[in-house]
């Protein structure tokens, strides 16, 4: 759940204006708050949840409420903290790892106001690949919504993705290719003896999956690589495999220049 929490009417009104708009960025779970009693106890049990939180306050009333709550930046949700005017918007917790710097420039955007991120400038510029596998002639409404899904589960917008990609023997997958084409990007294939290095990267491996293809993963193998490939760093998984009845889809991330700094 995305919450947009507020402690005066003017910041009320503008978590209400991005609620407004939380369709056309895909926050379909979006909730004002107003004030909500007790403050700290509601934002502490938000925030364990893993709620993505956006505060209209100060950034010490913020950190303050969450300090005794805070773990590390692979397992906080994301935070951004926003002046009342609108016009600075501030990944706070989890920007690299959590997605806060992706996510904020969503809220910055829909705004019109200033991303402010304090972010290594490698970690800035990341390149995002989705993997996707499918059964044979896969409708294209399967492929696009679990994609669309993806993608709104990390903060991501269509624009921000480099490239499709799959095993060879999707080359010719008619609607893999036309959803790639719909949103200008490129559509890669790998063979298994290409994929088969990633195999140390992967979360889950099917044993089905190599007997039929030769790797145990479609969608994160091909997904990583084409982030390895991007970048020329080791990749990582923002999102182990998703599937609907007939499509599975992951997204990878790689920083260009990114190997020479401690994170």
């Amino acid at each position: 759940m995305i919450r947009f929490i507020a402690l005066t009417p003017a910041g009320e009104r503008l978590a209400n204006a991005l609620l407004s708009n939380s369709q056309h960025n895909h926050w379909s779970d979006a909730v004002v708050n107003y004030k909500p009693k007790p403050f700290a106890e509601f934002v502490q049990t938000a925030f364990k949840n893993g709620d993505w939180l956006v505060f209209i306050c100060a950034t010490g009333i913020v950190m303050r409420t969450l300090a005794p709550v805070l773990q590390d930046k692979y397992q906080d949700p994301p935070v951004l903290v926003l002046d009342e005017e609108g016009k600075f918007v501030i990944p706070l917790l989890s920007g690299h790892e959590g997605g806060a710097n992706e996510w904020g420039a969503q809220v910055a955007n829909s705004l019109g106001a200033q991303l402010v991120m304090t972010t290594a400038k490698p970690y800035l510029n990341p390149i995002y690949t989705l993997g996707m596998g499918c059964e044979r002639h896969c409708p294209l409404e399967f492929l696009e919504s679990l994609m669309l899904d993806a993608l709104a589960q990390k903060g991501l917008t269509p624009n921000q993705i480099h490239s499709l990609n799959s095993i060879d023997i999707k080359a010719d997958e008619t609607n893999l290719i036309a959803l790639a084409a719909k949103y200008h990007w490129d559509f890669n294939t790998y063979s298994a003896q290409q994929l088969a290095p990633i195999e140390p990267l992967l979360s889950t491996k099917s044993d089905y999956i190599f007997n039929t293809v030769g790797v145990y993963g479609v969608a994160e193998s091909a997904a990583l690589l084409a982030a390895q490939m991007a970048t020329g760093t080791e990749p990582e998984l923002i999102l182990n495999k998703i599937k609907n009845a007939k499509a599975t889809c992951a997204v990878a991330r790689g920083f260009k220049g990114a190997e020479s700094l401690i994170v």
